[in-house]
């Protein structure tokens, strides 16, 4: 039997949890529950049966929650669904986490933000979500922030990295099919690297399961996410200079890119908090943008 607490990671098969299931190895005996249930337990976050079952079965010593339902534009026509998993099943977390005594940590997002401001978001700063998704992210964080868990709310950004859908990724592809791209410009946020969000992860829950940090005193809310700010057409150029590609990019206003969710205008989050209280680095998003690109480049380079 290993010595290293056991830590249930809920949506390891996600671009996050993927990443996380290597971060954690070294801290603790990752238990992997997907709803797949890819290399473990099948969890089911709609049912809360499920959630209690998977729980009691791997009677774990801290859980990290990275599943949500982050399908920002569907979540307004599929909103019981969104709520389900973003905040109900958080519920049951924090109820299981508190009753057994043992900390949680779970991802939330600049979306609970209006954006309607022009400098970086506190944690003490009044959320004020403009779409289903941002209000069931919300709730999500309140479920444990009100709860008595030793909850870590994670409030992280515009997330990346080598798997997955997000922006990277649709860029790199559409790319390949398109000689000219019309990009949103008046959205600023940070690009934020899944691995780095993992790894920040795994030393943080190493500070707590070693005591270095107590729980009970730095339980709360924090800002986690690359440093710097950019828009998503400052983002796409970057990916555009750093692949060496030559496909046409044009700013557009995001009136002119009509989608059901309303999306913060600028959503920057301060990280302040997070880097005093843990002593950790969060390196600009330029830097991880480069190695996140020299990973999938070594990832997908011919094998000889």
């Amino acid at each position: 039997m290993s010595d290293l607490p056991r830590i249930l990671l809920i949506g390891s098969d996600g671009q996050v949890g993927w990443e996380l299931r290597r971060t954690l190895a070294p801290v603790g005996q990752v238990i992997p529950a997907s709803l797949g249930g890819h290399g473990g337990p099948a969890v089911d976050l709609v049912d809360a049966a499920s959630i209690r079952k998977v729980f009691n079965a791997t009677a774990p010593d801290a859980v990290v929650n990275a599943a949500a339902y982050t399908a920002v534009d569907k979540a307004e026509s599929e909103s019981e669904l969104a709520r389900a998993i973003n905040a109900d099943a958080v519920h049951v977390l924090a109820e299981l986490c508190a009753g057994a005594g043992i900390p949680v940590v779970h991802y939330s997002t600049d979306f609970v933000f209006s954006g309607d401001t022009d400098h970086p978001y506190r944690e003490d700063d009044e959320p004020a979500p403009m779409s289903v998704y941002g209000q069931t992210k919300r709730a999500g964080e309140l479920a444990l922030l009100d709860s008595p868990a030793d909850a870590l709310v994670l409030r992280t950004a515009w997330v990346y990295g080598v798997r997955g859908r997000n922006f990277l990724l649709t860029m790199l592809n559409l790319f390949r099919e398109r000689t000219e791209l019309r990009i949103v410009d008046d959205q600023v946020g940070t690009p934020t690297w899944s691995r780095m969000l993992a790894e920040v992860t795994a030393q943080v829950l190493h500070a707590v399961f070693t005591h270095a940090v107590d729980i009970k005193q730095v339980r709360g809310l924090y800002h986690v996410t690359g440093g710097g700010a950019v828009s998503w057409f400052g983002f796409a150029s970057a990916i555009r200079e750093a692949t060496g590609n030559d496909c046409a990019l044009i700013p557009i206003p995001t009136s002119e890119y009509p989608a059901p969710a309303r999306r913060p205008a600028y959503s920057v989050l301060d990280t302040t908090k997070f880097r005093a209280t843990f002593g950790l680095k969060l390196p600009d998003w330029h830097q991880s943008l480069a190695l996140c690109l020299e990973d999938l480049s070594e990832q997908t380079a011919p094998r000889v």
